[in-house]
């Protein structure tokens, strides 16, 4: 499979020359691009069915963009589970000058609860949602946030949340097909 069968949303400037000084692997690369080209899909979708949901779109996309940059670093977690890369890719993103707001994402982006906050949300769910994994806990909570914003029904929400996971789910053979052929080193 060929990057272009993908049309994925580009990756932030900055997180591009980020990924390019860490000199991350391939697989990597292509692992932030779907996860935040999925992000940049949730954020438009939650915008456009609860405008009265308060959340930093850019905070969520470069989150997304950076959630596992610590398996720059743990690059055994790229093809096998771990966590190490968590706490390490907050520091990577500290030490490069990112702020804590939003460094927090790769340390946080695998735990969520009834305090996470609307843009930790979206960056989990991205990070879940690319595969087509669905987490009825993490989904629950944003519902959830939606309800509490906009008002309305929470079956609505859900039903909106749960369309847009479905249609995202549809192409989730293609992208771990295209992720799992680029290399780990």
């Amino acid at each position: 499979m060929d990057h272009d069968d993908l049309p994925l949303c580009l990756l932030p400037d900055e997180v591009t020359l980020l990924l390019a000084e860490l000199a991350a692997p391939p697989r990597l690369v292509a692992h932030l691009r779907l996860v935040h080209d999925v992000a940049v899909r949730l954020v438009d979708r939650a915008a456009a069915h609860c405008p009265a949901l308060e959340f930093d779109r850019a905070a969520v996309l470069f989150g997304a963009a950076t959630h596992d940059i610590g398996k720059a670093v743990h690059r055994a977690e790229l093809s096998a589970p771990g966590s190490a890369h968590e706490p390490a890719g907050r520091e990577l993103l500290l030490t490069a000058g990112v702020a804590p707001r939003l460094a927090r994402f790769a340390a946080g982006h695998a735990t969520w609860g009834p305090d996470t906050g609307v843009e930790d949300l979206l960056v989990s769910l991205a990070d879940q949602a690319w595969k087509n994994k669905r987490v009825p806990v993490l989904e629950d909570l944003l519902v959830t946030a939606l309800v509490r914003a906009g008002g309305g029904e929470r079956w609505e929400a859900f039903l909106v949340l749960d369309e847009l996971l479905a249609a995202i789910g549809d192409g989730a053979e293609e992208r771990l097909a295209y992720q799992a052929l680029l290399p780990t080193s």
